[in-house]
């Protein structure tokens, strides 16, 4: 049988499941209905009401302050109470829904089987872990028909409504297969891309969680698939959970078929069921019916059946049956789902003390180990010069090697904006890593710690120095305060404990990584070191040294700075003779932030003559450029772009350099030269 009739098969067989559970449900779900026309925005458990409040609030998906002003207004019942902080979350979406959208949807890829010499659509999957895709069984049924198919990222449209190039990938299921037909879920290795990285890195991959507090009856969700086989789609309107079952869940909302496969999100995007059916309308005798009240035929087709809802699998009785498998050798994948899976190892949401790990201060007469890379000659003409400039924790790092990274990374975003590579040799790369940490170490008093200690990340990675830590402080203080971190404490709601945010150093970081795909840890670190070249005038001069030497000298430089380096960056051009040309790209930075702009070397936040044009790249889950956009407050045009990065690489300068609109920039200016 080919896969694509097994596919249908299997697809009817399960629509006529889904339609059996619906009907089952039939008196409860009229219960719940008849609970919201009379009011109740969400008709489900007191328990149920609690657990996603709960969740809401320590994910700070729902900010406090808001919440806070919902509730005490009035007297209210712990139920109310629950009820008014569902409501903020339904009715209110922060601007970041909508990338964050995005940028789970990216995590999407369209499912294709090669069959008789042809190509054909049979699905949607999507990532759970770095090299594993999930999808229903009935569309892999088996590893024999993973073989026959492959996987397209990016098959969608671009702002200007035209087709993206996608980048299609082989399935492993040789290397790794489970699926099971009741819950109707298949969990496959997708092969890596010819560089040898696993997709997720490149597109990012869903944490799927266990715990209960994802989704009420009467929420929304938001369904991202493949429709038909068409380009990607997204569902967000007029989307609601209507009914929880032990595994499955009844929600409405517009799929059709091809959606098999999809992942179902809240408005959080997390996931909380995978997509398998549509719930067709069926009489007493259990046969389906079409949209004019006749019994529906095979040869009617799809188009013709009167669905009523949309069934999906959930998340946590999926995650439930692995649990149960073996664990170890071929089910070793399994354990990078992540820490809420409850299949991976254990780690805490928040940053948790693990081991010191200290980096010894060296003696001031240590040598720099290593030292910039200069461009090769005539490069771009000789005139114009592509020049990298890293930021923090590059220290013990082999040059050649950052500028190869860096290099893929904008040469990925070249070909996708339709532009020739470069050559790696062909940037100049000043590399100042060893040196700012000798200066660092030179001038404190203890050694720096690079890991979790007994302390929380905020106090181990405080500055030594006082006024170094001050303008530490000052730095976390204005993130937490741009990402509005509630300036009182909040009530307590009976089970519901509102954390006091206000104040404490340890809790504006903890609110600044909840907020982000950043954890505390790399927060803290890199606004120590930016603290610390901006409050040490001996640091300062050390690493603006140490660039200097390994910079041309004339012609014009497009110059390319990520985190700290776009702060060093700035400062350069004061050392820079005016009558130079900067073509100037920042990624990742903190320079909209007061705190570090009114203590760079040109004075406060003016562009500097030198620079003849600004493009900024910022991703709103970076909380390293939380100050952005940056034309808010820096005279002189700045042009913003805000890019969605995969996750747990939101400052990754790969992944900003990945992106066309950034790359086409850089590689527009290189074709001028």
């Amino acid at each position: 049988m080919r896969a694509t009739e097994r596919t249908d098969r299997e697809r009817t067989r399960q629509a006529a499941a889904a339609a059996d559970r619906y009907r089952a449900t039939s008196d409860e779900r009229t219960a719940a209905e008849r609970q919201m026309d009379s009011g109740v925005p969400f008709p489900d458990s007191r328990e149920a009401l609690a657990a996603r409040a709960t969740r809401l609030l320590d994910r700070q998906a729902v900010p406090a302050a808001l919440a806070v002003e919902a509730v005490r207004a009035h007297t209210l019942t712990a139920l109310d109470a629950y009820e008014r902080i569902l409501g903020v979350s339904k009715e209110l979406q922060a601007w970041s829904f909508l990338p964050r959208g995005a940028r789970a949807a990216r995590t999407v890829a369209r499912i294709s089987v090669r069959e008789n010499g042809r190509e054909l659509p049979l699905g949607t999957g999507f990532l759970v872990a770095p090299s594993l895709l999930m999808t229903n069984h009935h569309v892999l049924t088996d590893a024999a028909a993973a073989r026959q198919c492959f996987v397209e990222f990016d098959a969608q449209v671009t702002i200007d409504n035209t087709p993206q190039p996608t980048t299609r990938l082989e399935l492993a299921p040789d290397a790794f297969f489970v699926a099971d037909e009741r819950l109707d879920f298949a969990l496959v290795m997708v092969a890596p891309d010819p560089s040898g990285r696993p997709p997720g890195e490149t597109f990012g991959w869903n944490r799927l969680s266990v715990q209960p507090g994802k989704l009420v009856m009467g929420e929304p969700v938001n369904v991202v698939g493949h429709p038909m086989g068409r380009l990607k789609e997204i569902a967000v309107r007029d989307n609601m959970l209507q009914m929880r079952l032990d595994d499955f869940l009844h929600y409405r909302t517009d799929t059709e078929p091809g959606n098999s496969g999809s992942p179902v999100f809240n408005d959080q995007w997390e996931v909380v069921a995978l997509h398998h059916s549509g719930v067709p309308k069926t009489d007493d005798q259990g046969r389906v019916l079409r949209r004019d009240g006749q019994v529906w035929q095979p040869g009617d087709g799809d188009d013709a059946i009167d669905w009523v809802s949309n069934e999906g699998v959930r998340v946590s009785s999926i995650l439930r049956y692995l649990a149960q498998l073996p664990r170890g050798g071929r089910m070793g994948p399994l354990a990078d789902m992540g820490a809420e899976s409850g299949l991976g190892p254990a780690e805490s949401a928040s940053p948790t003390p693990a081991p010191v790990t200290v980096v010894p201060r060296p003696a001031a007469a240590t040598p720099v180990t290593h030292t910039g890379l200069r461009a090769r000659e005539g490069a771009f003409g000789g005139e114009c010069h592509l020049v990298f400039l890293h930021g923090r924790s590059q220290e013990g790092k082999d040059p050649e090697n950052l500028r190869r990274e860096w290099a893929a990374g904008l040469n990925q975003g070249l070909v996708r904006a339709g532009l020739p590579p470069v050559d790696p040799a062909d940037a100049w790369f000043p590399y100042y890593g060893d040196r700012l940490v000798q200066a660092l170490a030179a001038r404190e008093a203890v050694p720096r710690v690079t890991e979790a200690t007994g302390l929380s990340p905020a106090e181990a990675a405080a500055p030594a120095s006082p006024t170094a830590r001050a303008v530490y402080e000052e730095m976390i203080g204005e993130a937490a305060v741009r990402w509005n971190i509630p300036k009182e404490r909040p009530l307590a709601v009976e089970r519901i404990a509102l954390d006091d945010v206000v104040g404490s150093l340890h809790r504006q970081l903890a609110w600044l990584a909840a907020r982000s795909d950043l954890d505390a840890w790399t927060i803290a670190l890199v606004l120590r070191d930016v603290a610390a070249y901006l409050d040490d005038r001996h640091v300062r001069d050390a690493v603006l040294d140490c660039v200097l030497g390994t910079l041309p000298e004339e012609g014009e430089v497009i110059l390319v700075s990520h985190s700290l380096g776009t702060v060093v960056g700035m400062d350069l051009t004061t050392r820079l003779s005016p009558a130079r040309t900067i073509h100037l790209t920042t990624a990742g930075s903190p320079l909209g932030l007061d705190s570090v702009y009114k203590r760079l070397l040109i004075g406060g936040p003016t562009r500097p003559d030198t620079v003849m044009d600004w493009l900024n790249a910022w991703c709103p889950s970076d909380a390293v450029a939380i100050g952005c956009p940056l034309a808010d407050n820096w005279a002189g045009t700045v042009t913003d772009v805000a890019v969605i990065n995969a996750r747990n690489r939101a400052h990754s300068i790969s992944e900003y350099l990945s992106h066309p609109e950034v790359a086409g920039e850089i590689g527009a200016r290189l074709q001028l030269a």
